[in-house]
């Protein structure tokens, strides 16, 4: 087995969603670490080690290793405090939650299938389908600077990768969508966004 990294090291995919959102809450944290960027499929010993389901992104801190995002989120929130990235009150934690679950089932689940597609026409049905799930939240981001917030968290780390993937799956929103516009250019103004992202992302162009 290969033998544990003195410093904490991220195993992260430079073009997936799951990766991107971890990296950037390490950007908000504006904590440095050993990014090792790693292309599916072309995994390094120490990952296949360390990691039984050859899975990104993955984290290595000392004797720990996490390899889910939600899981290596949460310990990031908590390893470094500052700034906070969830509420504390418990009900709106849970809510949070709920948030980032539903993104993930919906918006990410969406996105690998596009990735995966090569047929034109289902493409263009699943991207189609992606954005109207994208509008079904559309009010919700009228309410607060950010996702039913007046900080950035968790939620945005997790919505903001797929914004910055629009441009790259030929997505643009409608004219009465305005307030996830402003959303968006909110997202994509921070500096940590453009810190998270990695040489792939960076030629996707981002955005709508």
């Amino acid at each position: 087995m290969a033998s544990r990294r003195s410093v904490m090291t991220l195993f992260s995919s430079p073009n997936e969603p799951q990766s991107h959102r971890v990296r950037l809450v390490l950007a908000e944290k504006a904590n440095e670490i050993d990014i090792v960027s790693v292309v599916p499929g072309r995994y390094p010993e120490d990952l296949l080690d360390l990691n039984p389901y050859r899975s990104l992104p993955t984290l290595v801190d000392r004797d720990l290793v996490l390899y889910d995002a939600r899981v290596i989120i949460d310990y990031l929130d908590e390893r470094f405090p500052h700034p906070p990235l969830m509420p504390v009150d418990p009900v709106l934690r849970a809510q949070f939650r709920l948030a980032m679950y539903r993104v993930e089932r919906d918006w990410y689940g969406l996105a690998e299938q596009i990735e995966r597609e090569s047929d034109r026409k289902s493409q263009a049905r699943l991207k189609k389908e992606l954005l109207d799930t994208m509008l079904e939240g559309a009010d919700l981001f009228k309410i607060k600077p950010f996702f039913l917030s007046d900080e950035f968290s968790v939620v945005d780390a997790t919505i903001a990768p797929m914004i910055w993937r629009m441009r790259r799956y030929e997505i643009e929103l409608p004219a009465h969508a305005q307030a996830m516009v402003k959303y968006a250019s909110t997202i994509l103004a921070r500096p940590s966004m453009r810190a998270s992202l990695s040489d792939v992302e960076l030629e996707m162009g981002g955005g709508w």
